[in-house]
This record gives C-alpha cells, structure tokens and sequence, in this order.
C-alpha cells in the first residue's frame, strides 16, 4: 500500500491529484493538505466515485515546518509531494526529514521576499561565488544532499516538466542519441489564447518574477548574465507556429552544466507575445512586482501579492484557453564520430486537457510530470538515497510513464537550430 500526503491544491496540484486517482493500484491512499481546506474538499467532492483511490484533506500552513510536521506523523505518509509554493520548499523538506519520509517537488527554492537583509547576505555571497545573480536556484536545496542521504531518504528536485521532463529528455539524448553533446537548447512555447489581455498561466509570483530577472546561460564552463529580456529569437514550432522568444535564466541549466561532461552551450528560451511584455513591464516600472512589504493605510502588504489578488486565477483558465503548447530540447553533438542534430518535445493541447482534467496545458504539462515522477519514487524504479534532480536519474521508465498518462514525446533529426 502507497500512501500519499500532496500539499496544495492550485491549478498543478489538481491536475497532479486527478492523475494519481488514475492508477489507484500504486496511489491507494492519498491526503490533499492545503491552507485553505475547502479547496481540497471540494476537489475531493469532485473525485468521489470515481476513483478506487482513498481521500481525504487537511488543512497545513506549509510556511510553519511544525504544522507539516505534525501532519506528516499523523498521516504516515510513504512520500510527501510538495505542489505548493516554491518558498516552501525548505520548511518542507525539513519536516520530512525529521519524519523519516520521501519528498519530492516541482520547483525549486525561492525565497518569498527578496529584500529580506539576512537572505541579501547569503544570495550576494552565491553571486559572487556563482558568477550568476539569479534569486532561484538549486543550491539552497542540494545543501540537503548529504542530510538526506544519511537519513536514507530521498529527496526528487523540480519534476515538472521544465525543470523536469527537459532534463530527462537531456538525460535521453545523452544515454540513447549521442556520444558526446555540444550544445543544448530548452525551448518552451506556449501557443495558447485565454481571451484575457493580461494573465499568467501558472502562479502569477513565479511567473512574474522568474520573466523579469536577468537572463543567464552556461557557456564554455561559465555563466553568461544578461539584461531581462534582451535575447530575442524567432522559431517555427511544430503544429503552433512561429513564435518570439527570449532567453531566460532557468534552474535545470545549473543542473545539466554538472551532468552533461563537456557540453559547451545550454540556452532556455520561453516564448512571449508583445502585450504580455508591455503589461509585464508597466508593472515593474510602477514597484508592482517587489516582494518587499510596504505599508498601506495602516496594512503591510506585498505589491506582488497584491496583483496577484487581481489577476485571473491560472486555475481558472482551463475553459477560456485555446491551442496548444510545444516544450522540449534541440541538441547538436557527436555519435559515431559523426555530427548530428537532435530534437526531442511533447505538443499538448489545452482543450485536450480541459476535457480530461479541467485544466489549461500549462498546469497539465506540470501536474503529470509530478504524478509520474511520484510513480517513479513509490514503485523504487528510482531509488537513489540523498537530493537528485530528474537529469540524474534514468530517464527511461520516466519517460515510458509520461507517455501513458499523457505527454508522449515527439522526435526530429533535422530540426532548424536556434542561432
């Protein structure tokens, strides 16, 4: 018997939770913890009958490593999954080790408020180390490794799909399609159209602040830092079309720079419309994405999550968005001596989604990596004690799983590279 404690219960951890009730014979048990309970009864409600999977809720303030604490040792979990908030994920992790129990999430660590004195301290002390000044980052949690580790546990890093399923699909490439790889490229495209003129299609907090800080890619053996937003290229994306994008920084390049031996170039491109770029940018110029608490009429508030309260929910997406997404690798490399182009992706469809889990693409392609890479932990075909991300480990069954639950991949050998 499997039983499971998921904590949270937005749009990624619904999807997540549908597909666990999917196969009921690994997930037999599950409880759906979040700060506001009503949102995990009422998705519970919407699950009875039919699933053979046990469920039940609770509530937990996942800031608080006590409460999830003495929820984990009333629950006895055999894994706990964290879909809540990437500030969360320390609080999280600790409370598993203190039980005894497997933890896994999809996001890497970020603090919540960045112009906190004592974090300014740490992070300027990494950038100076690092060379990169991105405020989200593996290190905070590969501190873990050896904690974990000792205790035999273990702990699975940002199994969404990027960071996630693009690092299996490096962890492919590598094991199956080359010798040796030159140059990867992580292209993420989101094609669809939710009718809004301003909207985020996962947490506003993290897509916003994730969109606006510097870019960065590894090169030669070190990090490249550039202005937000200032590398722009233009690609024709299978069944989507040609889009813009732009170069980011992203976690699983720090991860892949370690994993890949002598890979030369790894960029991560996202693809923006124009509008989404003119709203984003009038509320940085206006202090409306700072973490930094400011008083207002004699209330604290945080202006990022303040907008937050205003925008659209991403949840609430899935019935308005239309087309599709188109997420994967392109690689350039060596087999055989030869040299050789590879590209490995998955299109889904938002409406294809919503019919099958009430959710937009962009929660779907996260929430079903989670579920696959939680089948991966419980049924020991990934069993390596310490903190891992998904690149470490072996992409085959991983990938075997996506394709029956959803996210079958696509392949090219003649794809048009990025410049």
């Amino acid at each position: 018997m499997s039983r499971v404690l998921i904590i949270g219960c937005g749009g990624v951890a619904q999807v997540a939770i549908r597909k666990c009730c999917q196969a009921s014979e690994v997930f037999e048990e599950i409880c759906i913890a979040s700060r506001t309970k009503k949102k995990c009864d009422d998705l519970a409600e919407k699950l009875k009958g039919k699933t053979a999977t046990k469920i039940t809720t609770a509530q937990v303030d996942a800031d608080d490593s006590a409460q999830v604490e003495a929820l984990i040792r009333a629950y006895k979990p055999d894994l706990v999954m964290n879909i809540a908030l990437p500030y969360q994920d320390l609080a999280i992790m600790d409370a598993c080790l203190s039980c005894g129990v497997n933890y896994m999430d999809t996001a890497n660590y970020e603090p919540e408020n960045t112009e906190d004195p004592a974090w300014r301290a740490i992070y300027e002390k990494r950038c100076r180390e690092e060379g990169f000044s991105a405020y989200f980052d593996y290190s905070w949690q590969w501190a873990y490794r050896e904690k974990f580790e000792k205790a035999g546990l273990t702990a699975l890093l940002g199994c969404g799909f990027d960071p996630g399923v693009t690092q299996a699909y490096c962890a492919y490439a590598r094991k199956h399609e080359f010798d040796s790889i030159k140059t990867i490229d992580i292209l993420d495209c989101n094609g669809g159209d939710h009718g809004y003129k301003f909207a985020t299609n996962f947490n506003p907090e993290v897509n916003l602040r994730e969109v606006s800080a510097p870019g960065s890619y590894w090169e030669n053996g070190h990090w490249v830092e550039v202005p937000a937003m200032s590398i722009k290229r233009v690609y024709d994306f299978d069944q989507v079309g040609q889009k813009d994008m732009y170069l980011l920084h992203h976690e699983e390049i720090e991860s892949l720079a370690k994993t890949i031996p002598g890979v030369e170039r790894i960029r991560f491109f996202m693809t923006f419309g124009e509008s989404y770029l003119t709203h984003m940018r009038c509320l940085e110029d206006v202090g409306m994405l700072s973490t930094a608490p400011i008083m207002y009429e004699g209330c604290e508030i945080v202006p990022i999550q303040f907008l937050k309260a205003l925008l659209p929910d991403p949840a609430s997406l899935g019935p308005r968005t239309k087309g599709k997404t188109n997420i994967g690798c392109i690689f350039t490399g060596l087999k055989d001596g030869k040299e050789k182009t590879y590209y490995i992706y998955n299109v889904c469809d938002h409406e294809e989604c919503y019919r099958e889990v009430e959710s937009q693409a962009i929660s779907y392609t996260t929430g079903v990596p989670a579920m696959c890479g939680a089948l991966m932990l419980l049924t020991k075909k990934w069993d390596k004690k310490g903190v891992y991300t998904v690149d470490e480990l072996d992409p085959d069954p991983f990938l075997e799983a996506l394709e029956t639950y959803g996210l079958p991949k696509k392949e090219s050998y003649c794809p048009e590279l990025v410049d």
